[in-house]
């Protein structure tokens, strides 16, 4: 597009007051926040500080802590090492060797011998909870994490598994498999053209 051709809108930057100049609406709409805030703890006596550790936080659903390694139904552990996590994560703080399945798992080619996560590289986005087919890692509503040193942050297998067990009861698996059985009746909704 040329400068000159007629089709070309020029759009001026709207003229501002003195007070908008000087940010005055703006620092006035954040005093009035803070104020009622304020108000809000003086007079209402709403709390906002929760008294950690004795009164624990609870997340909300969609809170993404811990990771965990999700077991089967045989007790087994639910990877099949496609390695489909680590390749998703943008921060690549998850390594995995994978190893060809004994022959009595004839449901799989293959499962981690080897499964590493370090927790202080993850930023707990999520992705490897959504690129996993089968569903074996997922985030957890564990948010306590700590250790004293740094390998004691690196969650391998073990350490994965048992957060499984630990939290199993309280979060089950978010995409667990229907309970076996036929399959619910679906109605057919008759269609708008008939």
């Amino acid at each position: 597009m040329r400068a000159d051709d007629p089709k070309l809108m020029r759009i001026e930057p709207p003229k501002l007051t003195l007070a908008e100049r000087f940010f005055l609406p703006q620092i006035a709409e954040g005093l009035g926040v803070t104020g009622r805030h304020v108000v809000g703890v003086a007079f209402q006596k709403k709390a906002i500080t929760v008294q950690y550790p004795e009164e624990q936080h609870v997340p909300s659903p969609n809170y993404r802590g811990v990771h965990r390694l999700n077991k089967d139904e045989h007790d087994r552990i639910k990877c099949v090492a496609c390695m489909l996590c680590a390749t998703a994560c943008p921060a690549h703080c998850i390594d995995i060797v994978g190893a060809s399945a004994p022959p009595s798992w004839p449901d799989r080619e293959k499962y981690p011998e080897s499964f590493v996560i370090d927790e202080l590289r993850c930023i707990y986005c999520g992705m490897c909870e959504e690129a996993c087919p089968v569903e074996a890692i997922e985030l957890t509503g564990l948010y306590d994490l700590t250790g004293l040193s740094r390998e004691q942050m690196i969650f391998d297998k073990t350490k994965l598994l048992s957060v499984f067990d630990a939290t199993k009861d309280a979060e089950p698996m978010k995409y667990a498999a229907p309970p076996p059985g036929p399959a619910p009746e679906t109605k057919m909704l008759p269609s708008p053209l008939d």
